[in-house]
């Protein structure tokens, strides 16, 4: 089982910080990326879905087309932790 370190304050606007085009929604971490087609965006989500895998993490996503919206929230502490930014910052890594 993985180690959550909930992150509130200062600690959560320096990780917001480092993270391109991530946003707090609803009290979560939340994107949402548009890829040239459905064929790109699923692409995104498999590989997504590895990182997610390996990091004992569920996201809250959705596909249509060529966008996917993801939401990420540590259900276990009701809020953000160290898991969810470092599964945003290995999604915003399969963009390059």
């Amino acid at each position: 089982m993985p180690e959550y370190t909930k992150l509130e304050g200062k600690d959560l606007e320096e990780a917001l910080a480092d993270l391109d085009d991530w946003e707090m929604v609803a009290g979560k971490l939340h994107r949402e990326f548009k890829f040239k087609d459905f064929s790109a965006a699923f692409a995104f989500m498999t590989r997504g879905a590895m990182d997610a895998h390996l990091l004992d993490h569920h996201p809250e996503w959705s596909n249509v087309y060529n966008r996917v919206v993801v939401d990420l929230v540590t259900h276990a502490t009701g809020g953000i932790t160290n898991l969810d930014v470092e599964l945003a910052g290995r999604l915003n890594g399969h963009l390059s």
